[in-house]
């Protein structure tokens, strides 16, 4: 994208207009003033090398160069054209209107005034050297000098204000386009590590934990192949169901689709199968309850809380050793609250509790705006709580 002109760009043909101006009406006067020929030459010559030396160079120098030989070369071949003209007629003396401009477009302000003020009095000392001091001219000439030196310098402090104005507003929006370029880079690194971040989520919750039940239903059938043939075509069972789960699992995260449980049902109905699979493959004594209707939630709140769900009860069997648990589903305040607690060993406050599962717990929960907590139950092993706003 081509950044916008900045304010010098956008006025600059506001200068080029008071140029043309100013140096066809110093021509003018010029031409039919009351001077010998010989002189008229002079300074119409200056006047037009004057013009060609700005078309040649000084406008290219004056519009984007910024280094300083050739402004201070641009500077030197303009006072010595400006004094030519002056000396040569004094009629020419109104291209300082012109010059004066220039000069503070060329040089910073110090140099420019006392550039400027040389030039406004060359025109009286090109006075006092043609006439004399008995110039007529000279009592009218000094005080208009005067006022053309104030105002030069105001008008040469104005333009220079706003050269060095657009500059830095061209630098500033320099900057702001580096920083959103930058801003743009991060964002797109946050939104990577973010993305990996969840399908890590993901692959816990769902595969990592089906490849774990069918790893330990795998081992039972091991150890009674040989014993109870009936358990064993109850834990194939369960581990063909598992499998199959894990496989839609797979398809939906591929598909960037919701967990295929709430694809195919309910918030109430996912979590029930949950609570039900621990209960067929884990020998536990699953307990379900559910406040119905629950309030209407958002896709991802629902699927914070069956991922919760899933991941409470998958730390129930591999580390509780617990005999039973409880599942509730309820709305609370206007929120919708997940509660698994088991009466395993609990666990120890000091210990380290913030394993990958419940830290991608924690930051699913802060994504939605919800709070979990873990703490020990009352009478011994553990209580989740989740909770996310309706």
């Amino acid at each position: 994208m081509t950044p916008p002109d900045d304010a010098w760009e956008r006025s600059f043909w506001v200068w080029e207009v008071l140029f043309a101006v100013v140096y066809l009406a110093t021509a003018l006067l010029v031409f039919f003033d009351d001077v010998s020929l010989a002189e008229k030459v002079v300074a119409e010559t200056v006047l037009a090398a004057l013009l060609l030396g700005y078309f040649a160079a000084g406008r290219r120098i004056v519009r984007t160069d910024d280094n300083p030989v050739p402004r201070a070369a641009a500077t030197s071949v303009l006072v010595v054209l400006v004094a030519t003209a002056i000396f040569s007629d004094t009629t020419a003396s109104f291209i300082l209107f012109m010059a004066c401009p220039m000069l503070f477009m060329l040089q910073e302000i110090r140099p420019g005034i006392v550039l400027t003020t040389v030039l406004i009095l060359l025109d009286p000392v090109a006075a006092v050297v043609r006439g004399g001091w008995e110039n007529p001219s000279l009592p009218i000439l000094l005080p208009m000098t005067a006022i053309l030196v104030v105002f030069s310098v105001l008008a040469g402090k104005f333009t220079t204000d706003v050269i060095k104005q657009s500059a830095a507003r061209a630098e500033l929006i320099r900057q702001l386009e580096d920083s959103q370029a930058e801003v743009s880079r991060l964002s797109r690194e946050a939104g990577t590590a973010a993305e990996r971040e969840r399908l890590a989520r993901e692959i816990h919750d769902t595969l990592a934990q089906g490849f774990t039940s069918i790893v330990t239903l795998a081992q039972a059938i091991e150890s009674e192949l040989d014993t109870d043939l009936v358990a064993v075509r109850r834990h194939l069972a369960l581990a063909s169901a598992t499998a199959r789960e894990n496989l839609a699992e797979a398809r939906a995260m591929v598909a960037a689709l919701a967990p295929s449980d709430l694809a195919a049902g309910t918030l109430t109905d996912a979590v029930r199968r949950a609570a039900e699979r621990l209960a067929d493959e884990a020998g536990l004594h699953v307990e379900y309850e559910v406040d119905d209707p629950l309030p209407p939630l958002a896709m991802a709140s629902e699927v914070v809380l069956l991922r919760g769900a899933q991941e409470a009860l998958a730390n129930v069997r591999k580390h509780s050793g617990a005999d039973s648990v409880l599942v509730r589903l309820s709305a609370v305040d206007g929120t919708v609250r997940l509660r698994v607690r088991d009466d395993g060993r609990g666990f120890s406050p000091d210990a380290p509790t913030e394993g990958f599962g419940l830290r991608g717990m924690r930051s699913r929960v802060e994504q939605v705006g919800g709070r979990l907590s873990l703490r020990g139950g009352a009478d011994g092993g553990t209580e989740l709580e989740l909770e996310v706003p309706a």
